[in-house]
């Protein structure tokens, strides 16, 4: 059916063109003798009319024009016909002179070309303008701010979707050069300095922000500005979380806390990072949680055979599932359930799928409750991730990557000591004579995962409040979860093997001003509306963390935001016996055994007396 009307198609596509190269040489020789034409030149245009015809549609269907779209034809269509139309036109014109000799009129052959590509884009033309999309005399008045290709995009998509109940009124851009242009007729109103007058002048009711690389900064300040006009905003998103192969009018979504945080978009060598996965099989660890289901969703962006997401929690490992089937449907992905610690289990995941890389980030990562529950936290982070080292060795991994955390500098709780732990065991696993090269990529809270503090304030936002920060001086540092799988990727790229990679953060974030900012994004006024509440330091948590500590201790590499730790490893004999030692704690529950024994790893742990006490308290 479908090649029954590509060729109905094709063939009603031929006979315009062969109508179009016909009128257009009568009308070229009626315009030249002013539309007398006496019988000598009478003769001369039956005779050219079928050499030209035959010509031309040769030279047309050389250049594909009959598979050009009539309702969307744009710049490469039009420079298509304009070279196809040069080169018949250059070639007709010694071919009539030889058949017809050097009484045919030159300028015949300028005007044949220019009424002839004319009469083809004109007729484009105006199927366009009938079947354009109504531009809208109702709906919502909106304005798009960013007039460059994302915002024309979106004015585009805009139109081809009325239902939307959009009436884009104009652009607002930054840009002073594009002031008072006309983008697909709509006009650029010009910048932030004009942005209240022309809301209130037009009535508009919603901005949309088409600026999907602006750092935070810039949306911070747009936004404020909208919020002191009382207009709506929400854009597209960032260029991390764009979906291919999906409108970009079906992506627009609210303002986010993330989206203000200042830090500039992250630069990727796709490149390296497509040779390392493009048609190989590569196994996710923790692929429910938020950092394991964003490396699936950034994966499938380069293609591997395989995408395997192990994860023990049933409920999390269906979520992505489901999401990698809807959004990304030609990806292969297969749902695993299992434990990191179920070494039986492991080996038939290996053995079935023969992973080519590992991206190891199952992990428990609660700062205060690891600090309750020290013998699970040994046995998920470093025991598991043991196992992991294990079965990747014995199946021939090329690469096994550690999704690590800034909390292993100095670590000060049970969480940063045991992944401080998990990265000791993967540099020792690579120590030895193996196919496989180990490394680990360190970074900071990320924004919106779980667990963080993102989700808790919007719950306590949406019951009126009050917000509990710990401490007024609290900060952290903190990335995007689509920006930390980024830039995971590209460290495991950069890797030759035993290498612990340190993420650049950026500067670090009042937990307070966070929540004063996630109050203003949902309408209130903090302390008016929201209150905050100060619940004071929970045990195994810092101030601030060292970020200077491990800036100290790196070195620059290729990637302006990453950098690489240049701390000591430790010899795989003595982690031989600490993990013995920590298997017979674990069991016997000896949560002193057990600290002391990571102590003696990592000098730099100091436990907190939260967990001493409990010590003392389990031994008496």
């Amino acid at each position: 059916m479908k090649a029954a009307l590509l060729r109905h198609r094709r063939a009603a596509s031929a006979l315009f063109h062969g109508l179009v190269v016909a009128a257009a040489l009568a009308t070229a020789f009626l315009l030249r003798f002013e539309f007398t034409i006496d019988a000598r030149y009478g003769r001369m245009l039956l005779l050219a009319l079928p050499v030209v015809i035959a010509l031309k549609m040769a030279v047309f269907r050389g250049y594909a024009l009959r598979d050009l779209p009539w309702r969307y034809i744009g710049l490469e269509g039009v420079t298509r016909m304009v070279l196809a139309n040069t080169t018949a036109s250059l070639l007709a014109l010694p071919l009539l002179r030889w058949q017809l000799g050097s009484g045919f009129p030159r300028s015949i052959h300028v005007l044949d070309f220019l009424l002839c590509l004319a009469f083809m884009a004109g007729a484009r033309l105006a199927v366009r303008l009938q079947f354009e999309p109504s531009r809208g005399v109702g709906g919502r008045r909106i304005l798009i701010y960013g007039a460059g290709r994302a915002g024309v995009t979106l004015l585009s998509e805009i139109r081809e979707h009325p239902e939307l109940g959009y009436q884009v009124a104009g652009f607002l851009d930054d840009n002073p050069l594009k002031r008072d242009l006309r983008m697909r007729g709509v006009r650029v109103w010009g910048g932030r300095a004009v942005l209240a007058e022309v809301v209130h002048r037009e009535r508009i009711s919603e901005i949309l922000l088409a600026l999907p690389a602006a750092p935070g900064t810039e949306i911070a300040a747009i936004l404020e500005q909208c919020r002191s006009v009382g207009v709506a905003t929400r854009r597209i998103p960032p260029l991390a979380e764009l979906v291919e192969d999906r409108v970009l009018v079906g992506q627009i979504r609210e303002v986010r806390v993330e989206d203000l945080l200042g830090r500039p978009p992250v630069q990727l060598d796709e490149s390296g990072i497509r040779a390392g996965l493009v048609g190989k099989v590569v196994l996710v660890t923790g692929a429910g949680g938020s950092i394991g289901s964003e490396l699936c969703r950034q994966m499938a962006r380069y293609h591997p055979a395989v995408i395997v997401g192990l994860d023990q929690s049933e409920t999390a490992l269906y979520h992505i599932d489901q999401e990698m089937r809807e959004r990304v449907p030609r990806a292969v992905f297969h749902a695993e359930v299992g434990s990191i610690q179920n070494r039986r289990r492991l080996e038939e995941i290996f053995r079935e799928y023969r992973p080519h890389a590992v991206y190891h980030a199952a992990a428990y990562k609660h700062v205060p409750l690891m600090e309750a529950h020290p013998f699970e936290a040994i046995e998920n982070n470093i025991l598991g991730t043991h196992e992991v080292a294990r079965a990747a060795r014995s199946a021939g991994v090329k690469t096994v990557v550690l999704v690590s955390s800034d909390k292993a500098v100095r670590p000060a709780g049970i969480m940063g000591a045991t992944k401080r732990m998990a990265e000791l065991v993967c540099l020792a696993a690579g120590q030895s004579e193996t196919r496989t090269r180990f490394l680990a990529v360190r970074f900071g809270n990320v924004l919106g995962s779980n667990g963080s503090v993102i989700p808790r304030f919007r719950q306590q936002i949406a019951v009126g409040g009050p917000l509990t920060v710990t401490h007024p001086e609290m900060r952290r540092y903190f990335m995007t979860i689509a920006e930390a799988a980024q830039l995971v990727l590209q460290a495991a790229a950069m890797g030759a093997g035993g290498e612990v990679f340190v993420l650049d953060m950026g500067e670090p974030i009042r937990i307070l001003d966070l929540a004063r900012k996630m109050i203003l994004l949902s309408g209130l006024q903090p302390d008016l509306d929201i209150r905050i509440e100060f619940t004071g330091i929970r045990p195994g948590e810092k101030l601030c963390e060292e970020l200077s500590a491990y800036e100290e201790n790196t070195l620059p590499t290729a990637h302006s935001q990453i950098r690489v730790f240049t701390g000591r490893g430790v010899a795989r004999e003595a982690l031989s016996r600490c993990l013995e030692d920590l298997r017979d704690a674990v069991e016997a529950r000896d949560t002193e055994g057990a600290v002391f024994c990571m102590k003696e790893l990592i000098p730099e742990y100091s436990p907190t007396t939260f967990v001493l006490r409990r010590a003392v308290a389990r031994a008496g």
